[in-house]
């Protein structure tokens, strides 16, 4: 089965919003064995979409539109599909009654044009929106298979997954399945992971691929097969050879993110951490408390980016910052036991580096880090050379920090 995807709304036209409906539907859909043949962006200009809903339907056995939903007038996605198909719009009164009650639960009641978004094709079988107002609709026509669904993301996946997704998996003609899953790699580069595992595999079934990040490596095993038992299997054999291939740099797999795995280390020694934070600017705190319950084990963190917070708040000695420079292997670690002292966690992470694209010189170039890790039994001190520019710098420094305490709790 081939699938066509449409993605409407000018604000992804004009890229002023990233499209990742992209992304996730061809995860999900490559997943179920539907192949995605084309993708087609258009802005709110519906009678394009009619001919690009046209020739979709002549060339696909699979339609998904995403957008044009809402309660404006300017939201014609549904109306537009029932033109192309030569059906009716009809109201739908239990999802009348689900967007009242929706708008009831919040204390509001339901302007009258939002009844529009209860109206359907004629024969649409309503795929409800768990997040929204905005329901979606499911076309079977001639053959052929179109679903509407809506364009904020929370909406679209809590929809997708819900009941469409069920759908499809149902279907009985939907081909060849793919199954993957990611390794997250750090401490090392992309280079020499794929001198370490290029010989397991590359654009064969299963196969693997590679997509380097700041201060981080992921590793794409997947696998194509009729049978989906057995594309699981191909991916979990060539997995294993690949894990112990990279065995001590992978840090999670999947959705897993440094900075979880981090909270999970520290929460299960029961142990804290507090952060002095110069060039990546509160980029690591930032990360951590991003993480529910991270309050159990990060006790807080300073912005040192003057050398006056850094010589008045964390206590770094004038003399270092003189002798040495705010930029030196000295400051990190005074940073580092400044900030554990001030604090009286268990850890304290000091950072300091230069991010460019200015203040770099030849004994201290743009993209040199220091980073210092504070202990009871000592501070170690390591210095980096991050590639790229400003933001590519700071997120390789910050993941490269939060791996510096993932390795320390994993020796603990």
């Amino acid at each position: 089965m081939q699938a066509e995807l449409i993605f409407t709304g000018t604000e992804l036209l004009l890229g002023e919003v990233l499209n990742t409906h992209a992304q996730y539907l061809g995860q999900r859909l490559s997943a179920l064995g539907i192949e995605v043949a084309r993708h087609t962006t258009i802005g709110d200009q519906w009678d394009r979409l009619a001919g690009i809903l046209r020739r979709a339907l002549d060339r696909s056995a699979l339609v998904i539109t995403t957008g044009g939903l809402g309660p404006t007038t300017d939201d014609l996605t549904k109306e537009t599909a029932a033109g192309v198909l030569g059906l009716g719009m009809v109201l739908d009164q239990p999802s009348l009654e689900q967007i009242k009650e929706f708008m009831a639960r919040r204390g509001m009641v339901m302007p009258e044009s939002m009844a529009r978004q209860a109206c359907f094709p004629a024969g649409a079988k309503i795929l409800p929106n768990p997040r929204g107002t905005a329901p979606g609709a499911l076309l079977e026509h001639n053959g052929k298979i179109l679903a509407l669904l809506p364009g904020p993301p929370g909406e679209l996946r809590a929809m997708f997954e819900q009941f469409l997704e069920p759908y499809l998996a149902g279907l009985s003609d939907r081909g060849i399945v793919a199954r993957s899953r990611l390794l997250k790699v750090t401490g090392i580069s992309e280079s020499v992971v794929q001198q370490r595992i290029g010989d397991l595999g590359g654009q064969t079934n299963p196969g693997i691929a590679y997509l380097a990040k700041p201060g981080e490596v992921h590793v794409r095993i997947s696998a194509r097969h009729a049978d989906p038992a057995q594309a699981d299997r191909m991916v979990a054999g060539l997995l294993e050879k690949v894990r112990h291939r990279l065995s001590g740099f992978i840090f999670g797999m999947d959705d897993e993110v440094l900075e979880e795995v981090v909270g999970r280390l520290l929460t299960e020694s029961g142990l804290t951490l507090a952060l002095a934070e110069s060039c990546t600017g509160g980029l690591i705190a930032a990360r951590l408390t991003a993480v529910a319950g991270s309050s159990e084990y990060f006790l807080g963190g300073v912005v040192a980016y003057h050398n006056r917070i850094k010589e008045q708040v964390l206590g770094v000695p004038a003399e270092v910052l003189a002798a040495y420079g705010a930029v030196s292997r000295e400051t990190a670690v005074a940073m580092s036991e400044g900030v554990r002292r001030l604090s009286g966690a268990d850890f304290g992470l000091g950072v300091t580096g230069i991010a460019g694209p200015g203040g770099g010189s030849t004994g201290k170039p743009v993209g040199l880090v220091y980073i210092a890790l504070a202990a009871a039994d000592g501070t170690c001190c390591r210095e980096f050379h991050f590639p790229g520019r400003r933001q590519a710098i700071r997120q390789g420094a910050a993941n490269t920090g939060l791996n510096m305490i993932r390795l320390r709790l994993l020796a603990q």
